[in-house]
């Protein structure tokens, strides 16, 4: 599953909910009508009345009053737009605010296997790199592509260190010449002490 956003603190009475973005083509991920596959996070219990289960449009929070929260597999957007930088999002069935808190740190994601490659030869989806091996240009191990941070600037590799740790790694052609899908790795030509930061 390809990790497009993870839900935030709701956002007034009515069950909409801040969505932290983790996706270049917000508009299309979160457009009225995708539905998303979820992933329960981090997230506080419900507190009000003990929780509740949203399990399709129109359903009774207080049905359910004092029932453990179960996140749904699945959440269709009915809207979505963009306040004050945030990303707001209304899904079909949560209908207050209760349930929208229920649902805070889960992570929302499709099918990589529905999303389009890059038609770009130097472009990737972060689920392309994470798991590559990173090595030196004469193919010393330097450890894994953990994640992406979409920074700024420019993104960065988070690396993950065969000793323990983690390192940044600016994902420009000056200091990440290669990207081999095929052979399952990235090769990193870092300037000294970069994976001593």
């Amino acid at each position: 599953m390809l990790i497009v956003g993870r839900i935030g603190k709701p956002h007034g009475l009515r069950g909409e909910v801040t969505v932290e973005v983790r996706t270049d083509e917000p508009e299309a991920r979160f457009a009225p009508g995708m539905v998303l596959r979820t992933t329960p996070g981090a997230r506080p219990r419900a507190e009000s009345q003990g929780g509740v289960s949203p399990t399709g449009p129109g359903a009774d929070p207080a049905a359910d009053a004092g029932v453990e929260f179960q996140v749904p597999a699945e959440l269709t957007v009915e809207t979505a737009r963009w306040h004050q930088g945030r990303l707001l999002v209304a899904f079909e069935g949560v209908l207050d605010r209760d349930v929208a808190e229920a649902l805070r740190g889960t992570l929302l994601g499709v099918d990589s296997a529905d999303v389009v490659p890059p038609e770009d030869p130097e472009e990737f989806h972060d689920h392309q790199l994470v798991g590559l091996a990173v090595v030196t240009p004469d193919g010393q191990r330097l450890g894994e592509v953990a994640r992406i941070d979409h920074a700024p600037a420019s993104d960065l590799l988070v690396l993950r260190r065969p000793e323990g740790g983690t390192a940044l790694i600016p994902f420009v052609r000056a200091i990440v010449p290669e990207v081999d899908l095929a052979g399952g790795r990235v090769v990193v030509d870092p300037p000294g002490g970069l994976l001593d930061l």
